[in-house]
């Protein structure tokens, strides 16, 4: 079933610490939007099994993955590994909003069918 959202409304920031607004959660697949106001920053991690896209809809800021600096602004994207050490900081003097989807890997006996 068809469902639509407008970004807007997740959109959402805090003084305290970047903002995480889930959008679509279906079946192993997860869509959601990161906030970071200036000087935020999401700490290094993983997101094993997955495939990671990230739009930044606004702002400009720093992807560090696997300790590599990779400087975006609006309407980059970046696509990386689920086993890539994944981290962000808005370095900017306003505020960054990142698109994201987590795509699970289908397991090789999924893929060969296909």
């Amino acid at each position: 079933m068809m469902e639509k959202q407008s970004l807007s409304p997740y959109m959402e920031f805090s003084k305290e610490r970047f903002t995480k607004r889930i959008i679509f959660k279906k079946g192993e697949s997860t869509a959601f939007v990161l906030n970071f106001n200036p000087g935020q920053q999401l700490p290094p991690h993983k997101h094993p099994g997955t495939e990671v896209f990230l739009h930044v809809l606004s702002g400009i800021g720093t992807f560090i993955i696997d300790g590599a600096e990779q400087e975006v602004s609006a309407n980059d994207v970046v696509h990386c590994g689920g086993e890539e050490m994944l981290a962000f900081k808005n370095n900017g003097s306003g505020p960054v909003s990142l698109y994201v989807i987590l795509s699970k890997v289908p397991s090789p006996e999924y893929a060969k069918d296909i």
